[in-house]
């Protein structure tokens, strides 16, 4: 099945949306550099 052509841009709408309420909290920015840095050291 073919999927509707709204499908895609709502979903990258709200990655963007949770990226900008993300930003909005510093500590969770903090929390997932950390993680994200704890990977790789």
């Amino acid at each position: 099945m073919k999927p509707r052509r709204w499908i895609i841009p709502a979903l990258v709408a709200a990655a963007l949306a949770a990226t900008v309420l993300a930003y909005r909290h510093p500590a969770v920015m903090i929390q997932l550099s950390e993680q994200i840095w704890a990977c790789f050291g």
